[in-house]
């Protein structure tokens, strides 16, 4: 791979990157906050590689006895040519322009165990009835607040469904510290007017209130707090499947 094919892939690469910045793609892969970073590095792969081709361009040109393009020394006199593997480096990017992946579901929600921490405080609740929060903020209440935070106030929670050996459905969300490949489930077990059939990875919304009912993560033994539901809808996947810990 020669100096001008190592810009070009350089350049597709910083296209797709802001490509994914500039579009919800990225949100498969890093949290939300992250955007302008991954815009930012876009730019600079595309400027270091128009760099590169103008550096190609203003190179004197090369005399009989240098050596051929694409050759190198071995450090013993003989010459070689570039191994054709680093091609291999075109393949990644064909990945994300070509291939979305989807967001990490149950699959990995029921072999990881829960990353509920306690959080630092307990914000006081807006006012709504019901109250639209995240599974991160009604677990943590939930869990750590003995729902002292929460009362009798009606909870509207959006996640999707994830079920335990036993057939025992839970409300997931996976949180991100970084990207995706540092996701953690958070979940919430569903108890009350229960749906008599949940399919796996099923995004839907619940309504329902505290319950002081609880289980051990039998993955770490982490907390997972319950919510008592009246009314379970399925929904589309939100716009960013992902929560993180600020939420």
């Amino acid at each position: 791979m020669n100096r001008q094919a190592q810009a070009a892939v350089l350049f597709l690469v910083g296209v797709a990157v802001l490509h994914a910045g500039f579009t919800d793609l990225y949100l498969r892969y890093v949290k939300a906050g992250l955007r302008p970073l991954l815009i930012v590095a876009g730019i600079v792969l595309i400027v270091a590689a128009i760099a590169t081709v103008r550096y190609e361009l203003r190179r004197p040109p090369a005399t009989p006895e240098d050596q051929p393009e694409r050759e190198y020394h071995d450090g013993h006199g003989h010459a070689h040519r570039e191994p054709r593997i680093s091609w291999l480096l075109v393949l990644p990017l064909l990945a994300l322009i070509l291939v979305a992946p989807p967001a990490l579901g149950s699959y990995s929600a029921m072999r990881t165990g829960t990353a509920l921490q306690p959080p630092w405080g307990f914000p006081t609740l807006p006012a709504g009835d019901p109250l639209r929060l995240s599974v991160v903020d009604y677990a943590g209440r939930a869990a750590y607040d003995h729902g002292r935070s929460l009362g009798n106030r009606r909870i509207k929670i959006t996640g999707f469904i994830a079920l335990d050996r036993s057939g025992n459905p839970y409300l997931v969300r996976m949180v991100l510290s970084c990207c995706a490949a540092d996701a953690q489930p958070v979940k919430i077990g569903l108890s009350g007017r229960i749906p008599p059939v949940l399919q796996p990875d099923t995004w839907v919304e619940v309504t329902g209130t505290y319950t002081s009912k609880r289980t051990k993560d039998p993955v770490n033994d982490g907390a997972i707090p319950f919510i008592n539901i009246s009314r379970a809808s399925p929904v589309p996947v939100p716009h960013d499947p992902y929560e993180d810990f600020s939420s």
